[in-house]
């Protein structure tokens, strides 16, 4: 606006020193630009160095950590005690199903059956129904049907055991 008015009042001397004012005004505006902006890149170069160097530093940690649990942990005993734990848990099942079996045949031979069809032919006779004649021609529940297995022996040595585990492989 100077300028314009310098230029209408004829003054062409103070219009040229005006001019070059506003262009070393606007060279200066622009190497603020430049400097600011290289400014703001120099600290996003420091804070992604600082981040790297703090990741450096937790993956030395980490480093550290892993050699020290591959020092004290060894592949071998690792893998044996995963056997033996195979082994015994082996052990503990077919325990398991000898205890089951066992229990299934006292359960079976205790006489349960016989006992139940005397409570239900004395309630029967109480109420005045007969059906003794009807009833022998039925078949008993478990007295007439084979047994799945022959009885086991009802105690299994770990030597047994572990035999039975060598034959199916395990060791």
């Amino acid at each position: 606006m100077e300028i314009k008015k310098m230029a209408k009042s004829g003054n062409r001397e103070a219009c040229k020193i005006l001019a070059k004012q506003l262009v070393q005004l606007r060279k200066q505006k622009n190497r603020t630009y430049a400097v600011s902006s290289k400014v703001t890149s120099m600290s996003t170069q420091t804070k992604v160095m600082n981040s790297q160097m703090k990741m450096a530093g937790a993956m030395s940690a980490t480093a550290k950590t892993m050699q020290t649990v591959n020092k004290k942990m060894d592949p071998q005993k690792t893998l044996k005690t995963m056997q033996d734990f195979q082994r015994e848990n082996m052990k503990m099942g077919m325990t398991e199903d000898m205890i089951n079996d066992t229990l299934d045949e006292i359960f079976d031979e205790s006489g349960d059956e016989e006992e139940s069809q005397d409570i239900v032919n004395q309630v029967l006779d109480e109420i005045g129904i007969e059906i003794s004649g009807k009833m022998v021609r039925a078949p008993a529940a478990g007295k007439s049907t084979p047994t799945a297995s022959p009885k086991r022996k009802t105690q299994i040595s770990d030597d047994e055991i572990e035999r039975q585990l060598r034959a199916l492989g395990v060791d």
